[in-house]
């Protein structure tokens, strides 16, 4: 089937100009000629046309379309390959696009309407963010945020308040919030190291995506010192990988059963007590679940916590009542031994 020039314009969407131009640039010459003298295309001519056009798509100028159609890799399944894959890019892109513009509304309609400074705030930010996470992690730190939002302002000022007072960043007083701060951005970044380290990176190189109410430097520089100390203490213990396995610290659940210890070890109730073997036998049960029922994990953190004096200083119990723990636990299972070993102490991570 050979069509005539104002037929292969109509199917292909073309001008018959362009196909003249093709045409007397030796680009796309018609196969045939019709008895009246009118171009006459065939297959191999609509290829060919497909193929220039596939390479147009991807951005190459005709005067160089020409020399790669001779080319091997100028052949129709090879340029239906590349056009493939650049049509594989662009839905990615247009996908990521989606997602972020998706992100931005969301973000937008929580404020009401903006002002001019407002969307370049925001366009800034959301442009930022697209150099160091991707569209899933933006919507994942943004949905967290909410989970945590309103404990990073306490925080954040109990912290400068220890700045304020001349305190050393390397004091042990330093430690229960070095402590909340580390537990805080596992919440926040899902347990994700990766996460974490790309979000100081982006904080500190990207002024725009700062909050006003946001931490200064100084105190992130603060904090960060701090937690290098305990993060030191840790990794001569446990393994960076480690720190994947864990679950998020049930503190209050803990705080709770170390207050009750404590008035029990206060009345001078013995560790074999009913009441302090039910205590004992919750922290255990929690401390597993922390350490994703791995014993080997839970006998690391148990020596870390043993041997760490920056990791004993963030500790919801103080020595007295860890020892009490740690005995009513040895009678727990002297009663049930289990190869899980009891834990210590859950505050180091």
């Amino acid at each position: 089937m050979l069509l005539k020039v104002g037929e292969l314009a109509r199917h292909t969407g073309l001008t018959v100009r362009t196909l003249h131009h093709y045409d007397a640039i030796g680009l796309l010459a018609p196969s045939a000629r019709s008895e009246a003298g009118y171009r006459l295309y065939g297959t191999a001519d609509i290829g060919r046309l497909h193929a220039i056009q596939a390479l147009r798509q991807l951005g190459l100028p005709l005067a160089e379309i020409g020399g790669l159609l001779g080319a091997e890799s100028g052949s129709l399944p090879a340029i239906i390959a590349r056009q493939i894959a650049s049509l594989d890019q662009q839905i990615a892109q247009a996908t990521a696009l989606r997602e972020r513009l998706g992100l931005l509304e969301r973000r937008l309609a929580e404020g009401g309407q903006p002002d001019t400074k407002d969307w370049l705030a925001t366009l800034a930010q959301m442009t930022a963010y697209g150099r160091y996470f991707s569209p899933a992690e933006i919507k994942s730190l943004m949905a967290n945020w909410n989970t945590v939002a309103d404990q990073w302002p306490p925080l954040v000022a109990d912290v400068a308040a220890l700045m304020a007072r001349g305190v050393p960043a390397d004091a042990l007083e330093v430690q229960p919030l070095a402590f909340r701060w580390m537990n805080l951005m596992g919440q926040w970044m899902d347990g994700s190291f990766d996460l974490i380290t790309r979000w100081g990176e982006m904080y500190r190189r990207e002024p725009g995506v700062r909050r006003a109410d946001g931490p200064p430097t100084e105190l992130l520089d603060y904090i960060g010192e701090a937690i290098g100390l305990r993060m030191a203490a840790l990794l001569r213990h446990l393994r960076t990988d480690n720190f994947a396995r864990l679950g998020r610290p049930p503190e209050e659940e803990w705080r709770r059963l170390a207050s009750e210890l404590a008035a029990l070890q206060a009345r001078g109730v013995p560790p074999g007590d009913e009441a302090v073997q039910a205590i004992a036998l919750d922290w255990v049960r929690l401390f597993d679940a922390f350490t994703c029922h791995d014993p080997a994990l839970a006998e690391r953190l148990m020596r870390a916590m043993a041997a760490e004096p920056v990791l004993q200083a963030a500790s919801v119990v103080g020595p007295e009542v860890r020892g009490y723990l740690l005995q009513a636990i040895a009678v727990l299972r002297q009663k049930d031994p289990k190869p899980a070993p009891p834990p210590l102490d859950p505050d180091v991570a």
